[in-house]
């Protein structure tokens, strides 16, 4: 399927998804990616940690808020406001990084969504009916990468800067010939929903709700646009690793990087929280579904909650969709103000790409 392009649709593999639909980047950053098969190590399987260790981690101490979209930016599926009530937990002060994600393979020998080859059966179930099967060489494992073009072009086509790149994984970033090494301690990246789960199944600990993502990215504070306050992304000196200048062309790395930055570069929220805006998109244990803040007024569903129980988006139905949250460094208000801390963003379990990571929870309870 496919994942968040800084705030678009990246390109289909191939032609195996037709949809040439321009959107609408601010109501609409949703995904259309062919899902991939599960055949590596399931998660449980392998040496797996006995209890989930809270060092470098932060509580949140529990409370209510209400949930939901507090700016001009907001969309649509950011709506109606809805009273949370949450339990205590902890959370990683910052995204899983390849140091620690590189622990968890060596543990397990688990081979991520990217570094294996899709099987066309598996796909079909994600695609309308009818959709005709690619050639074998389009089936191969592989990640969308992204490349910033060389002069300005339509926001409407994400094909323009989004790449599937044969070889691309966690391991190397830019596909066949490029490495992490040097590079311990920035985010992962290149992992689907379904690698950050067994990861953090692996390691003790769990997928952030999107309740508690949201309510640990406000820093305590009620009445906040952002994780470091209310200052605009640009305005004041540099608060998170996002796209400066003109996207996708020109960045200024006004903020001190290009791409990826290593993880806590920049002042934590209130919670002592790192890139909770920016820097990657982090996966939550939530299925998305467009009419789900409605329900949880209509149905009062308040405390605790962890998402529906089943996806749905109208714009692509046939698509399993999970949340992600945060931002990345791709996004600026330009394009994508997705460092609000209460934009949603929906992709396809399993999705991966150069700026989509994670970081885990524990309950504290």
């Amino acid at each position: 399927m496919f994942a968040i392009a800084g705030c678009q649709s990246p390109p289909p593999k191939s032609s195996l998804v037709e949809n040439s639909r321009n959107r609408d980047t601010l109501p609409d950053c949703c995904s259309t990616l062919p899902s991939r098969f599960q055949n590596g190590i399931k998660p449980g399987e392998g040496h797996r940690l006995q209890t989930g260790s809270t060092q470098g981690m932060v509580l949140i101490p529990g409370g209510s808020y209400v949930m939901g979209g507090d700016s001009i930016w907001g969309r649509p599926d950011e709506f109606p406001h809805h009273l949370v009530y949450l339990s205590s937990f902890y959370m990683d002060e910052h995204e899983v990084t390849n140091s620690q994600f590189r622990e968890f393979t060596e543990a397990t020998g688990y081979v991520t969504t990217a570094e294996r080859k899709p099987v066309w059966e598996e796909l079909q179930k994600q695609l309308p009916p009818g959709t005709p099967k690619p050639p074998e060489e389009v089936l191969v494992s592989a990640s969308l990468v992204f490349k910033p073009t060389k002069q300005p072009v339509s926001l409407s086509d994400p094909a323009a800067w989004w790449h599937w790149e044969p070889g691309a994984c966690w391991r190397h970033p830019e596909g066949p010939g490029s490495s992490i090494e040097g590079k311990d301690h920035f985010p992962v990246v290149h992992v689907s929903w379904e690698d950050a789960s067994a990861y953090a199944e692996w390691a003790g600990k769990r997928l952030p709700t999107e309740a508690e993502w949201e309510f640990a990215a406000r820093g305590g504070v009620q009445q906040v646009t952002y994780p470091w306050g209310s200052e605009r992304i640009h305005e004041g000196k540099p608060k998170a690793n996002s796209w400066d200048g003109h996207f996708p062309d020109r960045n200024t790395s006004w903020d001190g990087y290009l791409a990826l930055a290593p993880v806590k570069q920049y002042a934590p929220n209130g919670y002592g929280l790192y890139d909770m805006g920016g820097n990657v998109w982090e996966w939550c244990s939530d299925w998305y579904h467009a009419g789900y803040y409605k329900e949880c007024i209509q149905n009062q569903i308040s405390h605790n909650p962890g998402g529906p129980e089943n996806a749905w988006d109208p714009d692509e139905p046939y698509a399993l969709k999970k949340v992600t949250r945060g931002g990345s460094f791709l996004c600026n208000d330009q394009y994508c103000s997705g460092f609000r801390v209460s934009a949603r963003m929906k992709t396809t379990w399993d999705t991966s790409l150069s700026h989509t990571g994670f970081r885990c929870v524990i309950p504290a309870d």
